[in-house]
């Protein structure tokens, strides 16, 4: 995908992020969606303040939400010709986690009406957490991806397995 300043939610991440998300004192979803994408600078500012490296720029990165800690969900525009809507939805913490945890939008969207958020699909930290469906993200997610009905432990296992070197990619990009 050739980087562009469109900032235009895609119809069915709009709805996605129109869904209040439950943190439940810690026990539900840690997400905070964003109403439209960060603006070019902000994301460059991010990821040059994430990598420490000031070379770079983030047009490879469409941020529309962040977990209580700052840490940030994103597009990355890693398909080039494909549409935003086919481009792997990544994290990357504020503590240095990184992690694909959907291969596209609608496998995204199957994540969230699974009960899990972006860090929760990266991390493992909370052993003991227990994943909540959300039926008004099961409802967005058959309206958008129909037929693509699977589990968040699937849409994980897909997306690592199509993007294993990730984490090693981002972390060259390190200072």
């Amino acid at each position: 995908m050739t980087p562009t300043d469109d900032r235009q939610f895609p119809a069915a991440l709009a709805a996605a992020m129109a869904v209040p998300f439950d943190y439940a004192g810690g026990d539900g979803v840690d997400f905070e969606p964003f109403g439209a994408f960060l603006s070019a600078e902000e994301t460059t500012d991010w990821f040059r303040a994430w990598t420490g490296n000031s070379e770079l720029d983030g047009d490879g990165f469409r941020v529309f939400g962040q977990d209580g800690s700052g840490g940030y969900a994103a597009f990355w525009l890693i398909r080039p010709g494909r549409p935003l809507a086919d481009q792997p939805v990544v994290f990357l913490g504020s503590e240095g986690e990184t992690g694909v945890v959907a291969r596209d939008l609608g496998d995204f969207l199957w994540l969230l009406a699974d009960g899990f958020g972006p860090w929760e699909a990266a991390t493992s930290y909370e052993p003991d957490w227990i994943p909540r469906p959300n039926r008004d993200l099961t409802a967005i997610a058959e309206r958008f991806a129909p037929g693509r009905r699977r589990s968040a432990a699937s849409v994980i296992e897909l997306a690592t397995q199509e993007f294993p070197e990730f984490d090693d990619t981002i972390m060259e990009l390190c200072r």
